[in-house]
């Protein structure tokens, strides 16, 4: 049993009028607003505690942080004002928390083998994983709250001095850490069985990040001709000011992949599987052997899977990247990116991110763990329809061709099923008709937003020519991006609602 102290601590607030005035600080251990009674919450409440530790962080030395963040510490404040009934509702609380044992924390490993044997299954860990073992913000709330904050105090130098030399969890900056985003980073690394994540404002900034902390000025990759096209430019545009060259190969081409790792002292292999916008599969396990035998990291960019869908790690990659805007927050409303892998590499990408800024706001990270909850739902439906509507389109009269990886017509749909649990929802295909045709059928769909993006709740329907390729017909020729392809992202609504407003607008192809 442990006595805490309610000795107040004095700080000084300005008031109207510019007095000063004295304000009291109140220090409680880990969780202890859980055990506490209905009376001595109310108590709480009458000076402002409640509100504050409802969401407050836990103060636990035993939770070293990883670079640049970690746990925090409980406080509520009460004002001067308030004094007398700061007093009672102190001495209440007093009496009840003398009796309440000193929780302990767990240490971080101890929490994720705890995950591990209480969460089984991808569906549990989308819901819980994070949350609700291991979250150190301690509340009563099912929720993780958001924690809207740009900077972490101490309560003297030698705390922080203690958090500098890693005996004291705290954060310190926002732009280095905060709670909010810290549960979201567990959660995506219990669903991707990686030793870390770190979260970023955007699935671009995540790569550049990668590219920027792991590719050496000088270095070689060596990447697919099918990708997202800005990844592509910056790619071609920024890498060389560094001094980097860089090897495009054709996603299947594993030749080309070999002959690449024996000319060149490659420093990393960066591809997504399934591909932009042919969904082309890459034998992660073999790739993996390949590079790993030459001294080259690969890297996946795994968003047009999910972790539902796939999990590059397991299979022997190095590194896994998600724009977290798709599949993982899902509702077509928040923007962010991620990279999972082994802590040795995630801590270099963490100290770039951490010099250079990109910070995904608590606000987003708060959004994207909402989103996650449902993330086992969402692409097992539309797993489902993205094969229903490939196959109902392979058989139509108006389509020339399907690209879906869940077709045995695909040219990698041996690989896909055997590193793939389900085959996504996007469905690409060629309309059997010119650029004008094309057009007259995405302008005649009802349903579908035509948009960008992908993986959320709502379907979304664009022509990649004029999306993403209207600028330069010569990079739709060297690509492949052809004047009738169409991308079509499935989300969750109704099959045969989706299939009958397709019907009707091939009609006017």
């Amino acid at each position: 049993m442990a006595t805490v102290s309610l000795t107040p601590q004095v700080v000084f607030s300005t008031e109207s009028g510019g007095a000063l005035s004295s304000a009291t600080i109140l220090r409680f251990p880990p969780n202890f607003v859980r055990q506490l009674s209905t009376k001595a919450r109310r108590n709480c409440s009458n000076i402002g505690v409640a509100q504050i530790v409802a969401a407050a962080w836990s103060d636990c030395p035993a939770c070293r942080p990883h670079s640049g963040g970690g746990g925090g510490r409980a406080r509520g404040v009460a004002s001067s004002h308030a004094a007398a009934a700061s007093a009672a509702a102190a001495a209440s609380v007093a009496a009840e928390v003398s009796a309440i044992p000193n929780a302990k924390v767990a240490q971080p490993s101890a929490v994720v083998q705890a995950e591990r044997n209480l969460l089984g299954s991808d569906a549990s860990l989308a819901v819980h994983a994070g949350e609700r073992l291991g979250r150190r913000i301690a509340t009563d709330a099912i929720t993780t709250p958001v924690v809207n904050t740009s900077a972490y105090w101490f309560n003297n130098s030698q705390e922080l001095i203690d958090f500098k030399e890693g005996r004291h969890a705290s954060f310190e900056y926002g732009r280095y850490g905060n709670p909010t985003t810290e549960a979201l980073e567990k959660k995506m690394s219990a669903l991707e069985k990686a030793e870390s994540t770190v979260f970023v404002a955007s699935g671009m900034y995540a790569a550049v990040a990668m590219l920027s902390a792991l590719v050496p000025a000088g270095g070689h990759i060596v990447t697919t001709t099918d990708c997202y096209r800005k990844t592509r430019i910056y790619m071609e545009n920024e890498l060389p000011k560094r001094g980097v060259s860089m090897t495009v190969i054709r996603p299947a081409d594993m030749d080309a992949l070999q002959n690449a790792l024996d000319s060149n002292n490659v420093s990393l292999f960066f591809t997504e599987t399934p591909t932009n916008p042919f969904l082309r599969c890459i034998d992660v396990e073999l790739v993996a052997n390949m590079c790993h035998s030459k001294g080259a990291l690969l890297c996946i960019d795994s968003t047009f899977a999910s972790p539902i869908n796939q999990k590059a790690l397991t299979l022997g990659a190095d590194l896994v990247i998600h724009s977290a805007t798709k599949y993982i927050a899902g509702h077509n409303d928040v923007i962010g990116g991620c990279v999972s892998g082994r802590d040795e590499l995630v801590s270099k990408v963490r100290i770039y991110h951490h010099v250079v800024g990109g910070v995904l706001n608590p606000n987003a990270a708060y959004l994207i763990l909402r989103g996650m909850k449902t993330l086992h739902l969402r692409v097992q439906c539309q797993n489902n329809t993205a094969l229903r509507m490939a196959q109902f389109l392979e058989e139509h009269p108006k389509i020339a061709r399907v690209y879906y990886p869940g077709l045995p017509s695909h040219p990698e749909h041996h690989i896909a099923k055997t590193q793939m649990t389900g085959f996504g929802g996007v469905v690409s295909f060629e309309v059997a008709g010119d650029f004008d045709g094309t057009r007259r059928f995405i302008d005649s769909v009802k349903i579908p937003y035509h948009a960008p993006s992908f993986g959320g709740c709502e379907s979304i329907i664009d022509q990649p020519a004029i999306m993403s390729y209207w600028d330069s017909k010569e990079q739709r020729d060297i690509y492949g991006i052809k004047d009738n392809l169409i991308r079509f992202s499935i989300g969750v609504e109704d099959f045969e609602d989706l299939k009958n407003d397709l019907v009707q607008a091939l009609e006017k192809v």
